[in-house]
């Protein structure tokens, strides 16, 4: 594990910086988040801020830069033409857009659902579009998302930081080996994996 945040770290600062600003730009307004969540760049973005190689303000600050943009071309996006556009999703990324479920929140939590939505990765794709379709009002949409930005942004780019702080931490100091962390990581993706499906069965 200390190679592969060694090999992270190692990457020029600015091209961890551009990672993190546009591929949480790219979520809502060109869906990638169905495919890509610009959550793993900001991750990787506060694991290189832990090892010196970027202050973690800039990462916050580009990563909530990029968020609140998306979201906002995915509201306008959505405003212009509707449902639409979720209907030229491809049927692969389809299968995983709920849209019953983006709806239902949206109804029920108004602009608060911008801010539910920005923790969930599917839902922070489409309830943008969603809200835009929906008539939402502009000023609305637009505090729920900055502050969802921000929160977002500054969360996930500590996880990354206090994470990578954790594996040095525990790697140098209690001597648990890498493939000890590789096992539990495993563990960990392969029951998330089987909820998932459990959940899609229901």
């Amino acid at each position: 594990m200390e190679r592969v945040l060694a090999v992270i770290a190692a990457l020029p600062p600015v091209v961890v910086l551009i990672l993190v600003f546009v591929l949480p730009a790219l979520e809502s307004s060109t869906l990638l988040g169905l495919v890509v969540p610009g959550e793993t760049a900001v991750l990787v973005g506060g694991v290189v801020a832990h090892g010196g190689g970027l202050p973690l303000w800039a990462v916050i600050a580009m990563a909530a830069a990029g968020a609140c943009l998306g979201d906002q071309i995915g509201y306008l996006l959505g405003r212009r033409y509707g449902p639409a556009v979720l209907g030229r999703v491809p049927a692969v990324a389809r299968r995983h857009l709920d849209l019953n479920r983006a709806r239902r929140l949206l109804a029920r939590r108004g602009a608060a659902a911008v801010l539910i939505g920005r923790w969930v990765a599917v839902l922070r794709t489409v309830v943008p579009i969603i809200a835009g379709a929906s008539g939402m009002r502009r000023a609305a949409f637009g505090w729920a998302n900055v502050a969802g930005g921000l929160v977002w942004a500054t969360g996930v780019a500590l996880l990354g930081y206090l994470g990578a702080a954790s594996l040095h931490y525990l790697e140098r100091e209690l001597g648990i080996g890498t493939h000890a962390l590789l096992a539990v990581l495993v563990v960990v993706a392969l029951v998330s994996l089987w909820r998932r499906r459990v959940r899609q069965r229901r």
